[in-house]
């Protein structure tokens, strides 16, 4: 179900690592015309300075198609671009600390990862919520729980908030992952690594199209 409050299906999570050796700007402006409509930059394995630089000319870039940025744990990068929001995990800042430190922040998402976490300020504090993984991926290998189609459900019974899924989605199998109740697919190597990630992206729009 997309809602007024969270009007995105396709959302790209994206890092220079992931994309097979290609430009990490032509990779993501190749996915937004395949139909891609939030994108999350996330880099883990570079220094600060970098990840600014590679958030700017994102940034910039993704502008020219009204596509909003997300920034992975790091809010200084988050707020220094412009970008329209911030995701965390676990293992980063909270979501009541990045309202606290940055009370403009647009659009705020969370990871799950136990059920339990539903029940919390920090999950309160979200915008929208990540299942992550659905299922094992190797693009993602620091989470303890695969929530498989039955997580997804449950989750989906358990709250009203948006619903994003994440970990080995692709389009063979994005539509059980709506049926079971996610808003939003969140791909990483199924766009990034794909020969044409226009055409991956395309692909994966119509699927989500025809459940949404």
């Amino acid at each position: 179900m997309v809602t007024a409050a969270f009007p995105y299906r396709l959302y790209l999570v994206i890092a220079a690592e992931a994309c097979a050796g290609r430009d990490l700007l032509a990779v993501a402006e190749a996915a937004v015309r395949g139909g891609v409509d939030l994108v999350q930059l996330r880099e883990k394995q570079v220094d600060e300075p970098t990840f600014l630089a590679r958030a700017e000319r994102l940034a910039e870039r993704l502008s020219c198609y009204s596509v909003p940025l997300l920034i992975n744990d790091n809010l200084r990068v988050a707020r220094r671009v412009g970008a329209a929001g911030l995701h965390v995990g676990n293992h980063d800042l909270p979501p009541t600390q990045v309202r606290a430190q940055w009370p403009g922040v647009g659009l705020l998402g969370y990871s799950l990862e136990y059920t339990a976490q539903l029940h919390t300020p920090e999950a309160e504090a979200a915008d929208y919520l990540g299942i992550s993984p659905v299922f094992r991926t190797p693009t993602k290998t620091d989470t303890v729980t695969e929530w498989g189609l039955a997580g997804v459900r449950a989750i989906r019974a358990a709250t009203p908030k948006p619903l994003v899924a994440i970990g080995n989605i692709h389009a063979g199998n994005a539509g059980p992952v709506l049926q079971a109740g996610a808003d939003c697919l969140a791909v990483v190597s199924a766009i990034c690594q794909a020969p044409d990630p226009e055409r991956a992206a395309a692909v994966l729009r119509n699927q989500i199209d025809l459940y949404c």
